[in-house]
């Protein structure tokens, strides 16, 4: 033990450390630093063979052991003489460590065809399991691309609704859970599997449903479509993500790791699996139906990321001059199709084209011919562009493009791959801070014009009187009931004077949202005056409904 970076010797313990103790995860790694460097030794020693990924491709990487806090997968040949082994380093590993394997949890997993499966087993003294299996949560043998493989990820959706059957919610309390909860729940798969589209529409439907009609569903209206709900809040919408759209933002974060990866384990395994391109930037191609699903579905998302990915050169040994974009938003070939066409080599990168020995540096541009007199200008203009970008010593790197740092967030993901229209939307007058959500739920649905009023009642089949429950002169529309109906606009009246203001009433509920401006007000008093709307749009639809159910028990 090292106190303040002095040996200190050993020191008797008197308690353990509870679980969840801040030091807890720090003495978890380094008592499985033991037993990582037991497994090494017998690798070393050649009692214990892990399994050797190479397919021609790369540098070969040899995997004996995997460790993710207490959890530990041992790689091993499938014979008896290897479980022995382990079994002994096991048990020095106790001895050294004055921890326990918990050998009722602990399985040996065969791999294809085995035969002596259960006597490899009795070497340790746990049990034989099988693949499919579930490791970390994830599912670890399954095809990746059936629906049964998030199964569980359903389960858990319907025992978390089945919980919340008990509690009467509004409608912002419960689009709160959906965010907060259920919208939460397949994340950490579908960061790593691609979610087929029924799975997405049947989890979706859990969330659709719920929103609408509470944790019993029920045959409830749905008031907006569920597209216009997946929208960001600034465009009208309560901000919740469609889940394939999701799904692929997860899954790119993959394409744009690997690139920003150095040394890490699984970019070698990767490497040695499939190979690399020629910077190394990316893998090849995935080919083949064995063993490559999870990896071959990541590709498919290189595309859209690679478009959104500009290079910031260094060295600029691993950036093609011509063809990658590192040059601001532009890729050289493209802004300048007549110089490109006359390149000594198309595919030379950035440091073939910096010549170190002009003064300070510059670029030298080969081309195959001399310029003639009308082409002097696509040279200016190309140095122009050059101006500002240098060769260093540094290792040339990858940023996302348009990101305020400069790297992948999946939020930023997702709003590049929807890339929906900018829609005429008062979000700012609609979520003001502090109000409470049912309200600002129900201010949404009149903003929209989708509150179940009579005349839209009628629309839906209802055979009813429609008269308006305040002023009973007039049909009952939402923009009536909560503006221009006597009653309401007496109360209105009543605010704007109390406010000192003196205003004629726009023909609609978003009219009114659009152009509650209220820049008189100071910035002290702005948030309350932004709300006053939607109490009084709240008020005027609770008495209408205290009247309208008047007596039904």
């Amino acid at each position: 033990m090292l106190v303040n970076g002095v040996p200190a010797g050993f020191f008797s313990s008197s308690k353990g450390l509870r679980q969840g103790d801040p030091l807890s995860p720090y003495l978890f790694i380094m008592g499985m630093e033991v037993l990582s460097v037991l497994i090494s030794r017998a690798v070393e020693g050649g009692f214990i063979y892990g399994c050797r990924i190479w397919k021609g491709r790369g540098q070969p990487v040899n995997i004996t052991h995997l460790l993710f806090a207490d959890d530990t997968i041992v790689f091993c040949e499938a014979k008896k003489e290897s479980l022995l082994y382990l079994s002994w380093i096991l048990l020095w590993f106790e001895a050294a460590s004055g921890l326990k394997i918990n050998l009722e949890k602990s399985m040996v997993i065969p791999v294809g065809e085995v035969e002596g499966a259960l006597d490899m087993a009795a070497e340790i003294g746990c049990k034989v399991g099988q693949l499919p299996t579930v490791y970390l949560g994830l599912p670890l043998g399954a095809p990746n691309r059936a629906s049964s493989v998030w199964d569980g990820v359903e389960e858990k959706m319907r025992r978390k609704l089945a919980l919340w059957k008990r509690h009467f919610l509004s409608k912002g309390g419960r689009i709160t859970l959906i965010k907060s909860t259920l919208a939460s729940i397949p994340l950490y798969q579908m960061s790593l599997f691609r979610m087929p589209k029924s799975v997405a529409r049947r989890l979706e439907k859990l969330q659709r449903n719920f929103l609408w009609g509470g944790a019993n569903g029920g045959n409830k209206a749905h008031l907006i479509k569920w597209e216009v709900v997946c929208t960001d809040k600034k465009k009208g919408g309560l901000g919740l993500r469609k889940l394939i759209w999701l799904n692929k933002a997860l899954l790119g974060k993959w394409i744009w790791r690997f690139a920003r990866a150095k040394e890490e384990l699984w970019k070698k395994v990767l490497e040695a699996k499939y190979g690399k391109e020629e910077f190394g930037w990316r893998t090849k191609k995935a080919n083949g139906v064995f063993g490559v699903g999870v990896w071959k579905e990541i590709l498919k998302e290189s595309t859209w990321c690679w478009d959104n990915m500009v290079f910031k050169v260094g060295k600029g040994n691993k950036v093609r001059f011509w063809i990658d974009p590192w040059c601001g938003n532009n890729v050289l070939s493209e802004a300048f199709p007549d110089l490109f066409s006359m390149a000594v080599q198309r595919s030379a990168t950035v440091e073939d084209y910096w010549d170190q020995n002009l003064s300070q540096g510059g670029w030298s541009l080969r081309l195959l011919r001399d310029f003639n007199d009308w082409e002097l200008g696509l040279v200016d203009n190309m140095l122009v562009e050059l101006r500002n970008y240098r060769v260093s010593m540094e290792e040339d790197s990858v940023f996302w493009r348009g990101g305020a740092d400069g790297l992948f967030k999946v939020k930023e993901a997702y709003r590049v791959l929807v890339n929906a229209d900018e829609a005429a939307f008062p979000h700012s007058n609609v979520w003001v801070a502090k109000v409470p959500t049912k309200i600002i739920f129900f201010a949404w649905e009149a903003t929209w014009g989708k509150v179940l009023t009579l005349d839209r009642l009628q629309r839906r089949g209802w055979h009813l009187p429609n008269r308006c429950f305040l002023c009973g002169c007039e049909e009952e529309t939402i923009n009536h009931i909560l503006i221009h109906c006597t009653v309401a606009k007496g109360l209105w009246d009543i605010i704007l004077a109390l406010c000192g203001v003196q205003w004629v009433l726009p023909n609609s509920v978003k009219e009114v949202l659009s152009s509650w401006k209220g820049s008189f007000v100071g910035r002290k008093r702005k948030k309350v005056w932004k709300s006053i709307p939607l109490f009084i749009f709240w008020t005027i639809w609770k008495e209408r409904n205290r009247l309208a159910f008047k007596g039904v028990c």
